[in-house]
């Protein structure tokens, strides 16, 4: 029998085009199968009863059985509301209107038999129920109704009369008309070996279950079948990209290597800087073509570790390029670099959307012939003018702010697929790493260098200025220097730079014998460039700046992160922007700045940040609060976050599972012919929304 579910959802009988064209636009529920896996968001036990005598204002919903005594009218105009009195026969009870007042005293009739449903709450010493679902008793089942299914809607649906009722009754129709069981979507042996509940099952007791058990398994089926399938098609990419893509292979560690390694390197690497270094190198050397994530917390050591690896690519005949995301990060890169480097022979260049003319030409020639040997670049490094002799590196820093498109781009300036070192001082929690980079190999490192302080992170309100002041005043007095952060969020840009400004404005009163710098996105980029230079020189005391310094800034003598509205930042940019601070060996603060009146969530915020300097611990509070669709970078990164059940944040044990299963399946069947797995490949190919092989420019 036809599989019925692919149908436009206005056949359903109810819906039609109208009701269509809103779940569509609202809801994205276009056809029958949109419906079956729109799932609800809670449950709620319909199967008690309670008497009007046990409600109290705490609890969260209830039913009661009984009877409307009178309605009466209260108030006037738009304070209109309906108040029905009703009865079990042990107590009396209000039911409360506030629209819709017509339609209720048309529809319930005095005296009849009902099943009133809803949340009690407390008004003037009284127990009501606001807006109750209300049915007469004789159309309702309790003990067949199980937990009740709850589904989110929106506003325009409920004005509408598109309300969790109406989706909870689609969708018991849908079930009925389903003359067949759901085409399972898992392989028969997995399903017996792992016990897992069959699909048409699982869909059904997520809708309707009968009982918490139930409805836990049916979770657990489904979680379990999201995360499986990401996982793997991630790892088959990743196979494919090892069998197919023979890297270039650096055979060896030479002379610029061990000159720079002898000579001038300005101290010694921490343990988890050499291990990295040990695992580029047998990656490099390997014949296969690398894709390594290096994950290191702001301060660790990233860009040194990158700097050897390009020198062991120079070492093998090849050049190699670094990204950055700003100018500001690129310039810093290019300073760093020649620091380094000093008098050896190494010719490193910068490539930026400034760099013009004739200077430009000289640049492209140089990485056209060969000459330029590390190219550190922008964007700009994308472009089809940018033609490399023999790129064997490319190093990307804070690659979640490059599409996947624009990575793409560098791919292809090689013959041979060039070694890629994808760099991010974000921390990533290990379960979105194994989905937004599952197919990369991961480096981290997790030592701070030798003779950093951890910074002291305090958190005060803005109406204690003065001691504010006194701290910043201490810290130059002692040479230091202090950056004074404002928010810069798109929505409210100008208000945003008016504060900045203000703030600017306030800070030269009160610190009159201070020289004081400002940076803003909205300046131009020679004057934005030349205040920070005064700053990073040393010239001015206290920069004034947006978020433009998140990324990029190095001044070692900074010892005074202020980060003002800190309430208006998230967990991963406080982490960041403290992190331009702390870099020299002196002891380091940053102040959190907020107002008094803050949200629950706020406050947690706050705390994690005033109580721990561990960015993998950060990211992973940050991404229970806030989840991976929120987080920054998870947009551009190239992996589509539509899990409509499975959470990143709380289902790690779920996605370690899907991730060994769809291990063991690729090693037993590479070929992917084995017939016992032909329903898992189809239904991989049915899943794929693109030809690309996103792994491979990761």
């Amino acid at each position: 029998m036809a599989d019925i579910t692919a149908n436009d959802i206005k056949f359903l009988p109810g819906v039609g085009p109208q009701r269509a064209k809103w779940l569509g636009d609202e809801l994205h529920i276009h056809t029958l199968n949109d419906l079956l896996y729109y799932f609800p968001y809670k449950h709620i036990d319909r199967t008690r009863l309670y008497y009007i005598h046990e409600l109290t204002a705490d609890m969260p919903y209830v039913q009661i059985r009984g009877q409307i005594l009178s309605f009466e009218t209260e108030g006037e105009g738009r304070k209109l509301r309906l108040v029905a009195h009703f009865t079990d026969g042990r107590g009396v009870v209000d039911l409360v209107w506030f629209q819709g007042i017509k339609y209720v005293t048309g529809h319930y009739k005095l005296h009849r038999d009902y099943i009133v449903f809803g949340r009690p709450t407390a008004f003037n010493g009284r127990i009501n129920i606001p807006h109750p679902d209300i049915d007469p008793a004789d159309e309702l089942s309790l003990s067949t109704m199980g937990l009740q299914p709850y589904y989110h809607t929106t506003e325009k649906m409920k004005r509408n009369g598109l309300n969790s009722r109406l989706l909870e009754h689609f969708t018991s129709t849908l079930f009925k008309r389903l003359e067949q069981p759901v085409e399972e979507t898992l392989p028969d042996c997995l399903v017996r070996e792992l016990n897992l509940m069959p699909l048409d099952e699982a869909l059904r007791k997520i809708h309707y279950p009968s009982t918490a058990e139930e409805l836990s398994r049916a979770t657990f089926r489904l979680k379990f079948e999201e995360l499986f399938y990401v996982q793997l098609n991630i790892l088959r990419y990743m196979r494919d990209r090892q069998q197919k893509c023979r890297g270039l292979v650096f055979s060896r560690v030479g002379d610029t290597f061990m000159r720079f390694y002898t000579h001038y390197l300005p101290f010694s690497l921490t343990g988890a800087q050499k291990r990295v270094i040990r695992e580029i190198r047998r990656d490099t050397g390997s014949g296969r073509q690398m894709n390594r994530l290096l994950q290191g917390d702001v301060g660790s050591g990233k860009t040194l570790v990158a700097l050897m690896s390009m020198l062991i690519a120079l070492d093998n005949g090849y050049q190699a390029c670094i990204m950055a995301p700003t100018e500001i990060l690129a310039e810093q890169h290019l300073h760093t670099f020649r620091n380094f480097l000093k008098d050896m022979a190494v010719r490193v260049e910068l490539l930026t959307g400034s760099v013009k003319g004739k200077r430009r030409e000289a640049v492209l020639e140089g990485v056209r012939s060969g000459a330029v040997q590390i190219l550190v670049g922008t964007h700009a490094v994308l472009e089809d003018t940018v033609d490399f002799l023999a790129l064997g590196l490319v190093v990307i820093d804070e690659q979640h702010r490059f599409g996947v498109a624009q990575r793409a781009r560098l791919w292809v300036k090689n013959v041979s697929p060039p070694h890629v070192l994808v760099m991010t001082a974000t921390p990533i929690p290990r379960t979105l790493a194994m989905t937004l980079y599952g197919d990369l190999d991961v480096s981290v490192i997790d030592e701070l260098p030798p003779g950093r302080k951890p910074i002291q992170t305090l958190h005060q309100f803005d109406n204690r200025r003065e001691t504010l002041y006194q701290g910043i005043r201490r810290q130059i007095g002692e040479g230091r220097q202090v950056y004074v952060v404002y928010p810069l969020i798109q929505e409210s840009e100008k208000m945003d730079i008016k504060n900045l400004e203000d703030g600017y404005e306030q800070l030269c009163r009160v610190f009159p014998d201070y020289r004081i710098s400002k940076v803003h996105g909205k300046m131009k980029p020679a004057e934005k460039d030349a205040e920070m230079q005064r700053f990073v020189s040393g010239e001015t005391q206290i920069l004034v700046a947006t978020t433009v310094i998140e990324v990029g800034v190095n001044v070692p003598n900074a010892s005074v992160m202020v980060i003002e509205n800190a309430e208006r930042f998230g967990l991963a940019q406080l982490h960041q922007l403290r992190g331009r601070v702390g870099r020299g060996a002196d002891q380091s603060y940053c102040i959190l700045v907020t107002k008094y009146q803050l949200s629950a969530d706020t406050r947690k915020r706050i705390q994690i940040m005033t109580e721990t300097n561990d960015g993998f611990e950060i990211a992973e509070a940050d991404l229970k609060l806030r989840g991976p669709g929120d987080l920054e970078g998870t947009q551009q990164s190239g992996v589509a976050f539509d899990l409509r059940l499975a959470n990143l944040a709380r289902d790690g044990q779920v996605l370690q599972l899907a991730r060994h299963t769809a291990q063991r399946i690729l090693d037993k069947d590479p070929q992917k012919c084995l017939p016992e797995y032909a329903v898992l490949w189809r239904r991989l190919q049915a899943l794929r929304k693109t030809n690309v092989n996103w792994s491979v420019i990761s």
